[in-house]
């Protein structure tokens, strides 16, 4: 890994920016490299994945079947987006959009707190209401009673679902 401290932070302008570079080598996917930045100061980050090699534009598709599946390894560029048809929900790539690698856990952990955000500041009971069901569907998927799909379209290719479940197209 390495690591440039001390740098000037786009957004506030402090040398408080960290700038790190890590490389992995990921079974049936290659080797990869994890960049970030990240702010002391204003908490600014910001984070990319890119594979070593040029691959075609994608589309996955996975399905959680149950429990296990929440072990999965994914990784997603800044790229790609994120779409769970079946809770109506996505994130969409753009400037505000991180790569990053987790697992399917980590990604709909990462689904859940937007949900549980709006829960907590709504005044509105009708949103409310929304989000708590649909946190009691997540807790359906972490326990295996619910299948859900979940598809990573990426332009750049540089995304992935490691499993031998998730079928892979081009775009």
């Amino acid at each position: 890994m390495s690591e440039l401290k001390e740098q000037e932070c786009p957004a506030c302008k402090e040398k408080t920016l960290t700038l790190t570079e890590q490389s992995y080598n990921i079974p049936h996917f290659g080797r990869c490299f994890l960049m970030s930045m990240t702010c002391s100061n204003c908490h600014y980050h910001i984070s990319d994945v890119e594979s070593e090699e040029t691959k075609p534009p994608i589309k996955i598709t996975f399905t959680i079947e149950n429990s296990k599946d929440l072990n999965v390894k994914v990784i997603k560029s800044s790229q790609a987006s994120i779409k769970i048809p079946q809770l109506r929900m996505s994130s969409e790539s753009g400037p505000s959009s991180i790569g990053f690698i987790t697992n399917i856990e980590g990604l709909l952990k990462r689904f859940k707190k937007i949900v549980e955000g709006q829960r907590d500041s709504t005044e509105d009971p009708a949103i409310r209401k929304k989000a708590k069901n649909l946190l009691k569907k997540f807790w359906k998927v972490e326990t295996g009673d619910l299948q859900l799909k979940i598809i990573i379209e990426d332009p750049s290719g540089n995304s992935i679902i490691i499993s031998e479940k998730a079928k892979i197209k081009k775009l």
